[in-house]
C-alpha cells in the first residue's frame, strides 16, 4: 500500500512542469487540496482515509479539504460508497480547456493525407461521457464512401472509435457509465450488454485497436486506435471507415499499424 502511495505521489510529482519552481512562501492547505485534484486525475474516485494517508496528514484534516473542493464542486461524495469523485466544476474546467486546443485544425492536415492512403473516410472522436463525439473527419475520396460524422454524437459501446476510448477506463469507471447490464443497441449487430461489452474491451487491449463491423450503422465496417495526449482526461481515438466489402477482416492489422502512426503524429502536435 505504502508503494502504491510513493507512486501515485511520484506520478502526480512528475507531471509538474520541469521548470516549476516551489513559491518563497507556500501554503500548505492550498498545496494539499491541488494534489488532491492531481490524483483525481490520475484515478476516478479517492476516499478519505486514502487521502489522509496519500497527503501524510490527519484523517480530520483531509475531512476538511474534501469538504472544501466539494463546496467548490471540485468533487462530489458518492452517497452510497463515501467515496470522492470528479465534480461538475472540475469537469467543466477541464472540457473549457479541451475546447480551446484545436483538434480539427490540428488533425485535418494529418486526416487528409490519411485518407488519400487509405482511400476511405477517417475520424477523430473525443469520449464525451458514455458517448463518442466525432471532432474531426476527411471524407474519402472514392465514389463510394462512408459519410463523415463530424459533429454528430454516438453511443460509445457501438462504433470502434469508442470501444478502443473505452478500452483504457478502469472497472470502476465503465461501471459509471454503464450502470445497468443492458445496452442501447443502434443496429442488431451492436453489443447489447455490459458482460458482452467487457469480453469485447478485453479483446480490444489485447489487440491494441478496435473494430466495428455494422455495430452504429448497416453495410459499414471501420477499426480505430488510440490517440496518444498529455492532457489528462481528454481521451481521442482515430479510425477508418469503409463500406464492409471493401474493409475484410485480414486488413485491420494493416489498417490498424497505418492509423497508429497518424495518431501518433496527431497526438505529437496536440502536445
Amino acid at each position: 500500500m505504502q508503494n502504491d502511495e510513493r507512486r501515485q505521489r511520484g506520478t502526480a510529482e512528475a507531471e509538474l512542469p520541469t521548470d516549476s519552481i516551489a513559491p518563497q512562501y507556500p501554503i500548505e492547505s492550498v498545496d494539499n487540496a491541488l494534489k488532491l485534484v492531481l490524483l483525481l486525475g490520475e484515478q476516478s474516485e479517492i476516499r478519505m482515509t486514502e487521502a489522509s494517508r496519500y497527503l501524510g496528514v490527519a484523517s480530520s484534516t483531509a475531512h476538511r479539504l474534501l469538504s472544501m473542493l466539494q463546496y467548490r464542486g471540485f468533487v462530489r461524495q458518492d452517497p452510497v460508497s463515501k467515496a470522492y469523485r470528479s465534480g461538475p466544476a472540475l469537469t467543466g474546467v477541464a472540457f473549457a480547456i479541451f475546447s480551446r486546443i484545436d483538434i480539427q485544425g490540428t488533425a485535418t492536415p494529418i486526416l487528409r493525407e490519411l485518407s488519400e492512403r487509405l482511400r476511405e473516410t477517417v475520424h477523430v472522436g473525443m469520449l464525451d461521457g458514455a458517448s463518442t463525439r466525432f471532432v474531426a473527419a476527411v471524407e474519402s475520396p472514392a465514389a463510394v464512401r462512408v459519410a463523415t460524422r463530424l459533429g454528430r454524437t454516438t453511443p460509445a459501446h457501438c462504433t470502434s472509435t469508442g470501444k478502443v476510448m473505452l478500452a483504457r477506463l478502469s472497472e470502476t469507471e465503465l461501471h459509471q457509465l454503464f450502470p445497468v447490464e443492458e445496452l442501447e443497441r443502434i443496429t442488431p449487430h451492436s453489443i447489447g450488454s455490459r458482460t458482452e461489452l467487457a469480453a469485447e474491451l478485453a479483446r480490444v487491449r489485447e489487440l491494441g485497436y478496435a473494430t466495428n463491423r455494422e455495430e452504429s450503422e448497416e453495410g459499414v465496417a471501420s477499426v480505430a486506435v488510440p490517440i496518444p495526449t498529455r492532457a489528462p482526461g481528454l481521451r481521442l481515438a482515430l479510425n477508418a471507415s469503409a463500406p464492409q466489402y471493401r474493409l475484410s477482416k485480414s486488413q485491420y492489422p494493416l489498417v490498424a499499424a497505418m492509423l497508429v502512426e497518424a495518431a501518433k503524429e496527431i497526438g505529437d502536435q496536440l502536445g
